[in-house]
């Protein structure tokens, strides 16, 4: 049906479900079988896609392939159709996300015989939109696309791009002109619709004349923001953190300040750190036609739009910008007074007005009375009954309520969870600190470590060497989801870390919001991150036991298992199949 954000197949011929998630750029594929297991023939998945209008279908591709009869892998990305997909679940990104109308999917079992010759079931078929917006005209949920680190940035662009594409330093960061030739395809394709949506948002204030705009800002030291906020003029009033090296005059952020106190006036441009931190990337434009803010985790960045996995929420409307305003001159009033602050309305929970949407908002830094991680620790460890996701900067680094929370969930065998953070942060002299990997948390309640920079070399066949993107966070997410599946599912995200300091010390926003079309976007979105992150775990071990990686052909020994096998037996990986279709 149009419109819904969870759309299921409807051939009763069919062996198995499937079932279509609305992401936002992408789309979650589900399948189980319907009854008992799959038989031994079973090789996985063929997925094909269909554009709203269009009158062909699309084979997904894969990289992995069945080996030769000589144990050679085919090193070219091949149809699903011969290649199918081995696993449950696929996140897909169609080539033309924002078109209006419905993506129609087909999904189609594959069987091997003995000999090696491939045969098709009876398939399933769906259709679901993908519209741009979550919510037109209210709401729109927007990620970076954050695979710097990737075979499809490789295939784009090349293994040796990111020194052609982003400045070494972020001080270099307004001065820095990019030399690859597909330049702006390459960070269009990197800042995903968060930079793309951010940018939307700004073009729309500097055309509407009499539109005021106001923002607070951690990292700035884009140009295109930049250069935008310049347009302005006095329209805009604007907050820039100073702590530590941003307080620098060498700094992108003291750079952007001085053009900015140029273009604005001195008198609109205010430095600030509150207790320790100004960490908002907030934007609000007040306007006869446009009504807009913009907050989240996306920093205003080189980092932060083409490296980092990072959200930003669009949303509309004169309730949003009302209470977007208030904060800003809550914050500007305060200068670093964290107690001033505090003591606002801005530093409790708002509600956003928004038509058929529960969400609120709160700013800090908060007072002990007003602060709500503990309640947030409460929410995650007492009332979660079925599932959470997470993608959590610095998660493993920030002892407390939360991580003790995350850690409960993680022993109760009926709550699914997936999980994924940087790595704790080493301190280097003299530099800023740096990550030393990403902390992937599995279903079974292990957490691994994943070494970006592992990948740079002796990555086995298909594949070929990645870029790690430079040091510093990769993983900059912010965002928890409880009970995606059920009517009380929920999203508490923002520019918000989820320790102490983030609750009665910095800048932040946090949002909370009660709404499954939501919840689910950000499902998707965490499915796909791991999942990018649990493949490069599976290329470590296969690296160190020097194997191939390829798809596992029907088990022709006694004892050997179907590729499927371990989705029946593992009771972790059975709710994994379960849980999506």
């Amino acid at each position: 049906m149009a419109g819904e954000f969870q759309v299921s197949g409807t051939n009763k011929l069919a062996l198995f479900t499937l079932k279509l998630h609305r992401g936002d750029g992408m789309a979650l594929v589900a399948m189980n079988w319907k009854k008992g297991k799959p038989p031994k023939d079973f090789v996985g998945f063929a997925i094909e896609y269909k554009e709203p209008g269009g009158i062909k279908f699309f084979s997904l591709k894969n990289r992995l392939a069945f080996p030769g009869d000589d144990g050679s892998v085919n090193a070219n990305r091949l149809s699903t159709r011969f290649s199918p997909i081995q696993k449950f679940r696929w996140v897909h990104f169609p080539r033309n996300a924002e078109l209006e109308g419905e993506f129609v999917y087909k999904v189609t079992p594959v069987f091997m015989s003995a000999a090696g010759e491939l045969s098709y079931g009876e398939p399933q078929q769906a259709a679901i939109e993908l519209r741009r917006e979550t919510y037109p005209k209210q709401l729109n949920v927007t990620f970076t696309r954050g695979f710097v680190s990737s075979q499809a940035f490789v295939d784009k662009y090349g293994a040796d791009a990111v020194p052609q594409l982003l400045p070494a330093k972020a001080e270099a960061g307004l001065t820095f002109k990019p030399t690859h030739p597909k330049a702006q395809e390459a960070l269009a394709w990197m800042g995903f619709e968060a930079r793309s949506a951010i940018l939307e948002v700004l073009d729309e204030a500097i055309a509407d004349k009499k539109a005021q705009v106001r923002a607070v800002v951690y990292d700035l030291n884009e140009p295109g923001i930049v250069s935008r906020l310049e347009k302005l003029g006095s329209r805009l009033q604007i907050v820039i953190d100073d702590d530590g090296a941003h307080g620098k005059s060498t700094s992108g952020e003291s750079q952007a300040a001085r053009r900015l106190i140029k273009s604005a006036g001195k008198a609109n441009v205010k430095r600030q750190h509150m207790g320790k931190l100004q960490h908002n990337k907030t934007i609000v434009v007040d306007g006869p036609r446009t009504q807009a803010a913009v907050c989240g985790s996306t920093n205003h960045s080189w980092r932060g739009f083409f490296v980092q996995n990072n959200n930003a929420i669009v949303l509309r409307g004169k309730s949003v910008v009302k209470v977007f305003m208030a904060a800003f001159d809550d914050y500007w009033a305060s200068d670093n007074q964290v107690a001033t602050f505090g003591a606002t309305a801005s530093a409790t929970w708002q509600k956003l007005g928004l038509k058929g949407i529960d969400a609120q908002i709160g700013f800090s830094p908060r007072t002990k009375k007003n602060a709500v991680l503990d309640t947030i620790a409460d929410d995650i460890a007492g009332n979660t009954t079925s599932s959470l996701f997470f993608s959590l900067a610095f998660l493993y680094q920030t002892p407390g309520a939360i991580q003790n929370a995350v850690k409960k969930i993680k022993r109760d065998k009926k709550v699914f969870s997936y999980g994924i953070s940087d790595h704790a942060v080493k301190a280097l002299a003299g530099k800023a600190p740096e990550t030393e990997g990403i902390d992937l948390q599995k279903p079974d309640g292990s957490v691994t470590m994943i070494q970006p920079a592992a990948l740079t070399s002796h990555v086995p066949e298909p594949f070929k060497s990645e870029p790690t993107g430079g040091g510093g966070t990769r993983m900059h997410h912010k965002f928890v989801v409880i009970d995606f599946d059920k009517p009380t599912a929920r999203v508490y995200m923002g520019s918000y870390n989820f320790s102490g300091a983030a609750d009665t010390s910095n800048g932040e926003n946090l949002l909370l919001i009660k709404d499954r079309r939501i919840a689910v976007s950000y499902v998707v979105e965490a499915l796909r991150i791991f999942d990018h992150y649990h493949f490069r775990v599976a290329q470590q071990e296969a690296r160190k036991a020097r194997k191939k990686l390829q798809l596992a052909p029907p088990p022709k020994k006694a004892g050997e298992k179907a590729w499927w096998s371990e989705y029946y037996t593992d009771a972790r990986k059975a709710v994994d199949r379960e849980l999506f279709a």
